[in-house]
This record gives structure tokens, C-alpha cells and sequence, in this order.
């Protein structure tokens, strides 16, 4: 994404004078999600072209457990973090660090402020009162997520209605989600597909030492462990499928240990869960798996595929 300084209330700003400031992602270098990867990889790149980008991390944990936390860094790539209060919780953690990161974003020396997804939109009318310019990226139509209680999803079509209403510019990542909002606001909405960088194919090594995978020896689902990702109808059907081939589930929980808990229940026979990973294990699972599958009840624009 470029950000034109002409678009900005200040129509002789250059690169130089051009501040942004991202928030609505969990922390920056952290792989917890599509969001935190795509927050990274526009803030840093921005960095790298002279724009001066700060990003309000969360705090607490990673979403994977305390074990893949990340150093905790003022700066990261030429990227400047300032970190919020949070109150940790299902849902709490989201509506609380955004809600101190509006303030924040607000209060700064910031021309653009940059919101990810429905939920933390809530707030950005707090940035617009101070004369901001705001834009919201919306991943994904959040408040159908099926980990989310009544409440849950009613502060995040709250975050969305917000958006609608407050924000200069709201982009999404698919086509299906740009008639959503014509449809349903008439608001028109700028389509920019995610990107990904080229993989690097690597040998399986470190997974065959751990879990005796092989090239092409097994299915691959990788990505958060939540409901509306579908694995319990993955491995429903792979438990009706003749194969020799392993299941491999990849991936951490999000606010969702009971699911978790039902799908270890669910699991037999050749079904692996690694859990969270990354670097070098992360690349092999995607290298050598036979096939990937993606059983999504609800994407937005899934990195992982």
C-alpha cells in the first residue's frame, strides 16, 4: 500500500513529514495471525521508503502461549512500537488495547492512522475528533466468527458500522467483502488483495525428526485453531478416507482452548497437532506436504492459502 501525501489535510507534506501509525494487530514480529503479518510487512516496507511509522503493539502474551513471545523492542526494522495497557480476556484483550491505542493515535504527532479489522474500528472516530485521517483495513467480516459470544459480535459490527461512518478510506481483501459493504452501507471501498512473499522450498528435516514426516507423506492444515476454520470437517473426512498418508494440523488457539480440546478429542490414529510454529519448521510443513487443505466455514483472504 502507498500513501499518497496529496490525500493528507496538508497538501505540501512530503515523505519525510508523513507519519503513520498502525493499530489492531497483537504485537509486530510475532506470526500470530494474518493481521500481525500483513501489519509488518506495510509498516516495515513503508519504513524502508522514508515514511516515518510507529505501530501500538497489545500487551500480554502471544496468542500461542507465553513460550513463542517475542523480544519485547522499542523499534523493529525502522518501525517504532509503543506498547497500551491491555486487560487480558476473551475479547477484552482486543476492545482494550484498542481503545488506549485510539488515544494514542489521537494524541500523537501522526497525519494517518491505520486500524486493522472490524473490532478495533470501534474507535476510530476517537483519531478522527483529533483531525487524523483514518483508514480502516477490514480482513474479514469479524463478527461472523463463530468463536465470538452475542456480545462479542455486537462490538464488532459496532466496529464496523464505525468504520463505515468515520473512516476516509476502509479497505478489504476480497471482492465478496467490497458488495458486502455496497450492499448493505452503499459505501464504497478499495480492494487490495494480500500479497505473499516468494516461498522458499526447503527439505523436510526438522519434521521428520519430530513427527516422522516425509515428502508428500501427509495433509497439511495450517492456521489459527478456531471454529470457523473448519478442521473439524477435515478430520471427519479424513477419517473416512483410505489412506497411509498422516493429517497434520497446524497451529495455535485464539481465544478458543475449548475447540482445542474437542478436536484432540476428535483425533485418532495418524492425526498430528504441532501446534504453533515457525521459521524453519513452518517452511518445511509448507514444502513438503502432499496436499493442503483450507475447510473455512468464514476468510477474509487467508495468507496460509
Amino acid at each position: 500500500m502507498s500513501i499518497n501525501p496529496q490525500k493528507t489535510n496538508n497538501r505540501n507534506m512530503n515523505i519525510s513529514t508523513l507519519s503513520c501509525v498502525f493499530f489492531g494487530q497483537k504485537h509486530i514480529n510475532s506470526r500470530e495471525g494474518g493481521i500481525e503479518i500483513v501489519v509488518e510487512e506495510l509498516a516495515t516496507r513503508m519504513a524502508k521508503r522514508g515514511f516515518n511509522v510507529t505501530c501500538i503493539n497489545r500487551k500480554g502474551h502471544h496468542v500461542s502461549g507465553k513460550e513463542f513471545d517475542t523480544e519485547s523492542l522499542e523499534e523493529y526494522r525502522g518501525v517504532k512500537i509503543l506498547t497500551v495497557p491491555t486487560i487480558v480476556g476473551k475479547g477484552l484483550s482486543a476492545l482494550s488495547s484498542s481503545f488506549f491505542a485510539s488515544i494514542k493515535a489521537a494524541c500523537g504527532d501522526y497525519n494517518v492512522v491505520h486500524i486493522h479489522a472490524e473490532g478495533p474500528a470501534l474507535f476510530c472516530w476517537i483519531p478522527k475528533l483529533a483531525g487524523k485521517r483514518v483508514i480502516c483495513t477490514v480482513h474479514g467480516l469479524d463478527h461472523q466468527r463463530a468463536k465470538w459470544s452475542w456480545v462479542g459480535r455486537w462490538c464488532i459490527l459496532q466496529g464496523e458500522k464505525a468504520a463505515v461512518k468515520y473512516s476516509d478510506e476502509i479497505i478489504v481483501l476480497s471482492k465478496a467483502v467490497q458488495r458486502y459493504f455496497v450492499n448493505k452501507y452503499n459505501r464504497k471501498t478499495t480492494f487490495i488483495p494480500n500479497g505473499v512473499n516468494r516461498p522458499k522450498l526447503v527439505d523436510a528435516y526438522e519434521i521428520t525428526k519430530r513427527w516422522d514426516l516425509k515428502k508428500d507423506s501427509y495433509i497439511l492444515f495450517l492456521g489459527r485453531i478456531v471454529p470457523e476454520k473448519g478442521i473439524h470437517y477435515l478430520i471427519n473426512a479424513y477419517k473416512k478416507v483410505k489412506t497411509e498418508k498422516k493429517l497434520v494440523i497446524a497451529g495455535g488457539s485464539s481465544d478458543s482452548d475449548k475447540y482445542m480440546k474437542e478436536l484432540f478429542e476428535l483425533g485418532g490414529d495418524n492425526i498430528i497437532f504441532t501446534g504453533f510454529q515457525q521459521g524453519r519448521i513452518l517452511e518445511e510443513l509448507y514444502s513438503n506436504a502432499y496436499i493442503y487443505c483450507l475447510p473455512s466455514d468464514l476468510e477474509g483472504m487467508p495468507l496460509s492459502l
